[in-house]
């Protein structure tokens, strides 16, 4: 066997030999570096195994939402791997510092940075939206023509459940940069609807009857935030009364207690005879309309 790798050795060229010894003695002299730098790497994989099963019951214990638990433990992993990396490098080759590492890194993170920019755009305005908790799971929200109910925040966006079951998945960059309506942010919220009596009818009496209607209504929060009646226009053939009360938030709050405030008060009105108006409308004409005789059969169509 050692005459046949004598054999192979004789084989390869002067220079080359030199080159390849070369090679064989550098390795020896960096093999102890190499063995630290590989202890090191078990030790910090070690350590991080533990991080990960510790910080996430600590963060839990300081209340926070389960998303941003997740991105804590992403920022606290990716960091103690890029530092471990970067010390594993310096002891295997100890002519590369730390500072031409981290040159390295930068120069390459530029490159994937303009590559990716709207990824990580995305990625860095759900860390600050999971931060500040402008909104969270389960409020209905409104942003951009997109209405619903919040399921999910991730890194990198927002599952928006819309009134009629759509799902909407949208990049958390759209909720950071534009206005965002939270619906629930509060247990009430305010509605409005317009109610109309005829000219005919006394306003003030009309309008203590509409008030006690809608008092009487359970999902009317009167107790809270007092109902709010005023007469509000003279319209073409009533006049119109905004009718404003307090209900609860979600959406299906609001069409619940206007369909039993609009049910009780039209009851109301009609109990108490007060009218409620079909649209009037009178036309006139700039000449005298022309009456034409005709047969008895013909008066009578036009009677009817």
């Amino acid at each position: 066997m050692a005459e046949v790798l004598s054999a192979i050795w004789e084989f390869f060229p002067e220079p080359m030999r030199v080159q390849l010894e070369g090679y064989a003695t550098g390795f020896w002299k960096l093999l102890p570096q190499l063995v630290a730098a590989f202890v090191f790497l078990a030790l910090a994989m070690i350590a991080i195994a533990v991080i990960k099963r510790v910080l996430p019951s600590v963060l839990r214990r300081a209340r926070l939402r389960r998303a941003l638990v997740a991105v804590i433990m992403m920022l606290v992993i990716v960091g103690l791997w890029l530092f471990a990396f970067l010390v594993t490098v310096t002891i295997a080759f100890p002519t590369i510092t730390p500072g031409r590492a981290l040159t390295a890194l930068g120069v390459g993170g530029v490159a994937i940075g303009f590559a990716f920019k709207d990824v990580f755009e995305n990625f860095l305005a759900g860390i600050l939206l999971l931060i500040r908790e402008p909104f969270s799971v389960e409020d209905y929200i409104e942003c951009e023509g997109i209405e619903g109910q919040v399921e999910v925040i991730t890194i990198r966006d927002t599952h928006i459940r819309q009134t009629d079951g759509q799902l909407v998945v949208a990049p958390n960059a759209m909720f950071f940069k534009n206005p965002v309506t939270v619906r629930t942010s509060g247990e009430l919220r305010r509605t409005t609807i317009i109610c109309g009596v005829a000219y005919g009818e006394n306003v003030d009496e009309a309008r203590d009857i509409i008030e006690e209607a809608v008092r009487s209504v359970d999902s009317v929060r009167n107790d809270v935030r007092d109902v709010q009646i005023f007469a509000q226009e003279f319209a073409d053939s009533s006049i119109n009364f905004e009718v404003t009360w307090w209900t609860g938030s979600r959406p299906v709050d609001i069409r619940r207690s206007r369909d039993k405030v609009v049910a009780a008060v039209k009851a109301a009105l009609d109990n108490s005879g007060v009218e409620i108006p079909f649209p009037y409308r009178t036309l006139t004409f700039k000449d005298p309309l022309a009456l034409r005789g005709g047969s008895d059969s013909d008066d009578r169509q036009e009677e009817r």
